[in-house]
């Protein structure tokens, strides 16, 4: 059951997550993959089926954009992906938000926590 309820809960930073990990430079799917195992720890292992729906639907909203890059000493051809200006303020929109959604929680979590510790006495 527990598993469900995290699901739902990485699903909904997962699109921000992934904006600001190209906020600095063009990276590739994979690149994207483990840098996000590496910041954020195994609590955000994707795998490409996650990951590329997540790109296209960005890259759909325009936040994102993609480019074919040629090989560099013997490497294949990657698709990087890179922020857009408009990727750039919907990132600092969403962050906004989710300060919002995560001081509510806590606000919540920690009443009921406190409410509850008070009827114990």
């Amino acid at each position: 059951m527990q598993e469900k309820y995290e699901r739902q809960m990485k699903k909904g930073v997962l699109d921000m997550l992934v904006l600001q990990l190209l906020t600095a430079e063009k990276k590739y799917g994979y690149q994207l993959i483990m840098e996000l195992r590496e910041k954020a720890g195994d609590i955000f292992g994707l795998k490409e089926g996650t990951l590329y729906p997540i790109l296209y639907r960005l890259e759909e909203e325009k936040l994102v954009e993609s480019r074919w890059f040629e090989a560099e000493n013997k490497q294949i051809p990657r698709k990087y992906y890179l922020m857009t200006d408009k990727g750039r303020q919907t990132l600092a929109e969403m962050y906004q938000s989710w300060r919002q959604i995560a001081d509510g929680v806590e606000r919540l979590m920690n009443r009921e926590k406190n409410e509850g510790a008070g009827k114990d006495k």
